[in-house]
């Protein structure tokens, strides 16, 4: 099977936020696991833009000789295409019994799209927290190079996975101005929206760049209240469509709240759409191997009690906190922005205090000034509870969820999360509000049974929280119980090679539904 992974961002390459992860992760699963013993092969190319601050030695790309014309309006665009010539060393498959080796993905390959023009720039979408006016233009000229692209290179791709707004117009493309091409035949697309906020709409006009018919620029296709989306694009062509949790795929439809005005075009789909948890990066977010960690753990070694002691003194050290064993400490990591919950913890913590709960809190993020100036004014009112630190400092993340007994997550709405399965791999138990993917992942916990891997507060309210919190600290203070459920945590399989065998039955699924596969 052919798989063309076209996304705006892909780590360890250019990376925003989670989009790059999941195209990354799962495009390498995809290439090195085997689903069954009559499993035919996969070919698997990732396609992102080439930007100006793309991470890679100087010497890892090769430009393919010739050139692509694209056209962009009533003109034509060259672009160059670049190959990487040698994978990441963590993108690596494992074979051999007893020590394992390690090989290149032979059938992964990297290529990206350059104009400088469009993506020679500091930012990649924008400029001083401004999108860039000419967006539009922009995902644009890099959708229709996509499709170009599998020309250019020979690549008849059976499965083309398109990744949020800014490749949304690729399904839009195959089913109108190139149905009869015969390259692309036989050729399915699947449309992930990671989070449906964001909509890549634009004025009218846009539509002329893109070459689409003003035929097709009615409610029922490309028009979003006079405007042209992108995302719609993509939600309305593409033959399948993915969102990364189920409680999140139901949640978009159901009301505007969380479908942010698609969820009429999404519940027209209901039977195409399919919610299917992300993975975690297990290689880089593994306690047992974690070189930013002052002290490496495992539940096979037994010792995790132990070595997050350790790690968690060692936190306390280095943000100056007091430095005590019996207050349980509680970890958040995310971007600053109203949606993750830092306003709510501000609100709650007197009456935290209030009813003696001694938690310590450990907060790392960027994003909104004004949740930024929040968290320092908390830290000064409570200078033995809280440390701030602002900005993102990736080996103080990992450090925070080894240290940290606890990890909230009072999220307003969560399309998946990975914060709360990064705590859980690190055996820092999640205390969470029931919404997207953290209703999907964490476990409520029952004590009778010894089951449940966090907490979940039922709603969002500032009492439904303050019940979530009292369980936790009720719990931390059963030091045989508590062992358990960090044990259920540890014990639980975020790997991107369970998510992979969804997306492998999803695209089986896609083609033999069209013919295309028998």
């Amino acid at each position: 099977m052919n798989i063309l992974f076209v996304a705006s961002e892909c780590t360890p390459f250019a990376k925003t936020g989670g989009l790059a992860d999941v195209v990354g992760g799962l495009s390498q699963a995809l290439a090195k696991s085997t689903f069954s013993k009559m499993d035919a092969p996969r070919d698997v190319v990732v396609l992102i833009p080439k930007y100006s601050q793309v991470s890679s030695s100087p010497n890892a790309f090769e430009e393919l000789s010739g050139r692509m014309l694209i056209p962009v309006g009533d003109s034509v665009e060259e672009a160059k295409v670049h190959r990487l010539k040698v994978l990441p060393p963590q993108w690596t498959a494992t074979s051999g019994k007893g020590k394992k080796q390690k090989f290149p993905l032979k059938n992964l390959r990297v290529y990206m799209i350059e104009k400088n023009k469009y993506f020679g720039r500091e930012g990649y979408y924008q400029n001083a927290n401004k999108d860039y006016p000419d967006n539009d233009e922009r995902f644009i000229f890099f959708n229709r190079a996509a499709i170009e692209f599998c020309k250019f290179i020979n690549f008849v791709p059976q499965i083309v996975h398109c990744h949020d707004w800014q490749t949304g117009l690729i399904p839009a493309y195959l089913k109108t101005v190139y149905q009869y091409d015969a390259f692309f035949h036989s050729t399915a697309t699947v449309f992930t929206v990671h989070n449906i906020a964001y909509q890549g709409v634009f004025p009218r006009e846009s539509l002329f760049l893109s070459g689409l018919s003003w035929h097709d620029f009615v409610p029922e296709k490309l028009e979003y209240y006079g405007g042209f989306s992108f995302l719609k694009a993509g939600l309305v062509y593409a033959d399948k469509l993915t969102t990364v949790s189920p409680t999140y795929a139901n949640e978009i439809q159901e009301s505007a709240e969380f479908g942010r005005g698609m969820e009429g075009v999404l519940k027209n789909r209901t039977d195409d759409l399919y919610g299917i948890i992300n993975g975690l990066g297990y290689e880089e977010w593994d306690p047992q191997n974690d070189v930013h960690l002052v002290s490496t753990y495992s539940l096979a070694a037994k010792n995790v009690a132990a070595k997050k002691a350790v790690n968690k003194e060692q936190l306390q050290k280095e943000l100056s906190l007091p430095v005590n064993s019996q207050k349980p400490l509680f970890g958040m990591v995310s971007r600053l922005d109203p949606q993750k919950g830092h306003i709510k913890l501000a609100e709650l913590l007197p009456k935290i205090l209030q009813y003696g709960m001694d938690f310590q809190w450990v907060i790392l993020g960027s994003g909104s000034p004004e949740i930024e100036l929040m968290l320092k004014d908390l830290m000064k009112r409570y200078p033995d509870v809280v440390r701030f630190v602002a900005g993102f400092r990736n080996e103080l993340a990992h450090r925070i969820y080894a240290g940290s007994d606890m990890f909230f997550m009072p999220s307003d709405f969560e399309p998946c999360g990975l914060g709360q399965m990064i705590s859980m791999r690190y055996g820092s138990i999640p205390v969470v509000t029931k919404t997207g993917g953290l209703a999907d992942t964490v476990v409520p916990w029952n004590g009778v049974k010894g089951q449940g891997n966090g907490f979940l507060s039922k709603n969002h309210t500032n009492a439904s929280l303050i019940d979530a919190l009292k369980q936790v600290w009720d719990l931390y203070l059963k030091p045989e119980e508590w062992k358990n459920i960090v044990s259920n945590a540890m014990s639980e399989n975020f790997s991107w090679d369970r998510s992979a065998v969804q997306y492998h039955h999803l695209y089986l699924q896609t083609l033999v539904k069209l013919k295309f596969i028998p």
